[in-house]
């Protein structure tokens, strides 16, 4: 099943740019000095700004962004709508963001391969070459890349106390049964403490995708509360929007590695050394038997003897007598905050004249007062058949399920339009219907 690697919204687009601004002035000790300095530098430089041809942003606007996010949260960051919406432009915003991206992955690309890489994306783009290289231009992408130091300038590094970052990666691991007969490869996906090599969270999963990771993320985040950076490197796991929205969200800055220094993630590397080592030899036939005996087996070993066990990276203690030391200030989630919700991927749709959605190939029922309207579906990418979020206008309105084509043979149809009412029940079921009672669907209601 392919899923979306980015949401849809500009505005949320334009509020994640925000938030990687001022993401590494979240964390400033009260009183801390040197505020306005790390303003000024950030307003010396350029940008490639979602939504705008502008490349330079003032420090005040950076402050004011700054207060916003204390104040309100991610949802601060997000800009009001536009007075000029339905008015064209010479350059969509998204289409900028494409054709930027392809020239920032192939910098060797000319303005004419540019283009015919994003007509890729989308055929019926129609752009003059010339206005593409002004933007690139104006983006900085045109600039021959300047020859790097043959040197790099690399230092050991440890955080003091829990919670101040946490490293991820995935490992390529083995096979298991599914559904009792094929054998599927599994990545472990797995997040450690940097201060106290505790594994927050990890799991086997059966695809190396961003769907996979965000359920390790939010049982990270309920057994070992809020980290303050997440620190991963550049594969597509980790490169979804859908992540970077849910760290905006919680106040947890995301930090890319550079492209082909794994250096900075050797924790975890040597975690995934030990689990190669002192795991994967010693697993059974019974624990290979399915995904969930798998991870069954995993956290027994991290449980009963990875945390036990000295570490030496932590001059002989435990990681559990670690994290027991320096887990004091451990940033907990706002109980206000509905986790679950949070983790749920959106995609928007038009409801069809029958009152239905499709959604990865599964058909929901919504209110009849929505048809022709686009909405906002958020879901479960791993429980999909089971009821939804309908959202519209920004407003969750109702709840949508899986259609059931046979019950709706018997459904009295209502021509009237109702107000959309929101509720998390099931619908109620259909009264009892007499042989006498029954009144077939005209042709209308059933095309």
């Amino acid at each position: 099943m392919a899923l979306p690697t980015e949401p849809t919204d500009v505005r949320d687009q334009i509020a994640l740019f925000r938030y990687g601004l001022i993401a590494d002035l979240l964390h400033r000790d009260p009183g801390e000095r040197g505020l306005y300095a790390q303003l000024r530098d950030k307003a010396s430089r350029t940008y490639s700004i979602p939504g705008t041809r502008r490349s330079r942003i003032a420090a005040e606007t950076i402050r004011d962004w700054l207060q916003a996010w204390r104040k309100g949260g991610f949802e601060a960051l997000r800009p009001r709508g536009r007075s000029d919406v339905g008015q064209p432009r010479a350059i969509p915003a998204e289409t900028a963001d494409v054709l930027c991206s392809i020239k920032d992955d192939h910098p060797a690309f000319t303005v004419a391969m540019v283009i015919a890489a994003a007509r890729d994306v989308d055929p019926a783009l129609e752009v003059a070459p010339s206005t593409v290289h002004r933007l690139l231009s104006r983006r900085g992408l045109m600039r021959k890349a300047e020859g790097e130091p043959t040197t790099k300038d690399r230092r050991r590094f440890a955080f003091e106390r829990a919670g101040e970052l946490w490293v991820s990666d995935v490992m390529h691991a083995i096979a298991v049964e599914v559904e009792g007969r094929r054998k599927r490869k599994t990545y472990l996906l797995a997040m450690l403490d940097d201060a106290t090599r505790v594994v927050t969270y990890a799991e086997f999963a059966l695809a190396e995708n961003t769907a996979a990771f965000l359920p390790v993320l939010e049982q990270g985040i309920r057994r070992r509360g809020l980290p303050m950076r997440l620190y991963v490197d550049n594969g597509a796991v980790y490169r979804s929007n859908y992540l970077a929205l849910v760290c905006a969200k919680l106040g947890i800055t995301l930090i890319h590695s550079r492209p082909y220094v794994p250096q900075g993630r050797g924790k975890i590397e040597r975690f995934f050394r030990t689990v190669r080592m002192q795991l994967l030899p010693v697993l059974t036939a019974e624990d290979t038997r399915s995904l969930e005996a798998l991870n069954r087996r995993l956290w027994a070993w991290i449980e009963g003897e990875y945390h036990q066990s000295p570490h030496k990276g932590l001059d002989g203690e435990t990681p559990f007598d670690r994290w027991a030391q320096c887990s004091q200030d451990v940033r907990l989630p706002d109980p206000r905050v509905d986790l679950g919700a949070l983790f749920l991927f959106e995609e928007k749709r038009k409801v069809q004249k029958d009152r239905t959605v499709s959604l990865h190939g599964v058909l929901y029922e919504v209110d009849a007062v929505l048809v022709g309207e686009s909405v906002t579906l958020r879901y479960d990418p791993h429980k999909l058949g089971r009821p939804i979020e309908v959202w519209h206008q920004g407003k969750k309105v109702s709840i949508a399920r899986r259609v059931d084509a046979y019950a709706n043979c018997f459904v009295k149809r209502d021509h009237t339009t109702k107000a959309v009412v929101v509720s998390d029940a099931p619908a109620a079921p259909s009264q009892a219907l007499r042989m006498s009672d029954l009144e077939m669907p005209d042709d209308e209601d059933l095309f």
